[in-house]
């Protein structure tokens, strides 16, 4: 006789039992195996770390091995959303402004740069389709996210908390640079922190101050990385998290406490550049290409200069207005796409960002609204919180094109998604079981 296996139960993943986690994997889907692949590919980026692992283009092979597997998944279903058509329309603006760019040659060299994560998106959203999964995927970006958090708060424990020029650096790839970094911890804490609330009950306690770690020395990490809009964005997170509670006399005191041990904790040298905002050479070169790209906006409303010809254009029509040898991508994300591809695409950007601030915002009501403690009530709570984090610090550094935004709206239409699902098979069960206590009543009715 064959022995059915035992289905691995939702309460078994929040209790963070791995094997228990494992087994469900390893009976998941190709297509779903090779997303979390692509997943842990780029985030975790071994083949850059160990040199002899990069003998093969790993991570294109995982994205085009999910990309097949959706074609044999059945349970791969489409998946709608207003986020998707914005999308599609955001990268026909980006492809009539390569098209039409004063150099159309570097445009058409950079449309990887925004397709692989339009591919990317669409893959996640129509793969990542029930909670298990989603659990999943979740545990191996908070996994990529904490190796980072945790090795580089150390090595600034080991510096003596000491300011360096580079900041703190990752592997190479998207979160090598510091500024880039320190992002990737402002939109990885607040998950991480309502990861660590709603699992409290169902974990030791030992477990649970493991998981608070994650946003702890994602925190460190903004304060150790030298990047000044990172911490202004961690500063404003921490506000708008404390916000309803604000002007409470505890509330106050413990964010003045915490605030109080934050500067203590930063650097002479990164408090001397606080200072010097606004007057430094940096600032001045950054508050130019603010100024200029406007400008570009102005000249070319319709598509911009085009796609990536920001730093061309730059360098031949404002050369009066660089202080430096060469000319950069303008740091800021909203001149960055709308000096690149025009005003529409600028409104397009905007658009997607309130969109998902706002339904986010109304999906996490109405799941407050039913008194239900749920892992997705906690998740919705807090989505937000890294949405802000990356638009406040992308007021200073040039990351239209990088994974933040992309895997962002993903994992929020991920969410909704199943969310939405969870709703219609319990009201349909809802009406079953209405339907049963009549059938129930008339047949009672009728042997009375």
């Amino acid at each position: 006789m064959i022995k059915k296996r035992r289905e691995v139960s939702i309460e078994e993943f929040y209790k963070l039992h791995i094997g228990a986690m494992w087994r469900y994997f390893t009976r998941e889907t190709f297509a779903f195996w090779m997303i979390c692949t692509y997943f842990f590919l780029e985030y975790v980026r071994p083949q850059s770390i160990y040199p002899a692992l990069n003998f093969l283009p790993w991570s294109q092979l995982a994205l085009l091995g999910a990309l097949v597997g959706c074609f044999q998944d059945k349970s791969v279903k489409w998946v709608s959303s207003a986020l998707n058509i914005w999308l599609i329309f955001f990268l026909i603006l980006i492809l009539l402004s390569s098209t039409f760019a004063y150099w159309p040659s570097i445009a058409f060299e950079r449309l990887e740069y925004f397709y692989t994560w339009f591919i990317i998106y669409f893959l996640i959203i129509n793969i990542v389709n029930t909670e298990k999964r989603f659990f999943i995927f979740l545990c191996i970006f908070f996994l990529a996210s904490f190796k980072l958090s945790l090795s580089l708060s150390i090595t600034w424990a080991k510096r003596g908390f000491a300011f360096t020029d580079w900041g703190l650096s990752g592997p190479p790839g998207f979160f090598q640079n510091s500024g880039e970094l320190a992002i990737q911890m402002l939109v990885f804490w607040p998950l991480a922190w309502a990861f660590g609330l709603y699992l409290k009950p169902h974990v030791s306690k030992v477990m649970y101050l493991i998981l608070l770690l994650m946003p702890i020395t994602a925190m460190m990490v903004v304060l150790g990385a030298s990047s000044r809009g990172a911490q202004l964005a961690l500063l404003v997170q921490l506000v708008v998290l404390n916000s309803r509670s604000l002007f409470r006399p505890k509330v106050l005191i413990s964010c003045a406490v915490v605030l109080s041990l934050l500067w203590a904790v930063l650097p002479q040298e990164q408090k001397d550049r606080f200072q010097v905002a606004g007057d430094d050479r940096t600032s001045i070169q950054r508050l130019l290409y603010w100024e200029n790209g406007v400008d570009m906006m102005n000249k070319h409303p319709g598509l911009g200069v085009g796609y990536f010809n920001y730093v061309p254009y730059y360098e031949r029509a404002y050369y009066d207005d660089m202080l430096y040898e060469f000319a950069e991508l303008p740091h800021n994300i909203f001149v960055q796409v709308g000096a690149d591809l025009g005003y529409p695409a600028l409104a397009i950007y905007l658009i997607m960002i309130f969109y998902a601030v706002f339904k986010t915002r109304n999906v996490g009501k109405v799941l407050e609204e039913k008194a239900e403690s749920s892992f997705f009530t906690s998740i919705f709570a807090y989505l937000n919180l890294s949405i802000i984090g990356f638009v406040v610090a992308g007021q200073f550094v040039s990351v239209v094109y990088y994974p933040f935004l992309w895997i962002h709206f993903a994992l929020f239409v991920c969410a909704q998604n199943i969310v939405s699902s969870e709703v219609v098979v319990t009201s349909r069960r809802k009406k079953r079981m209405q339907l049963s206590d009549s059938e129930t009543e008339g047949k009672e009715l009728r042997r009375i």
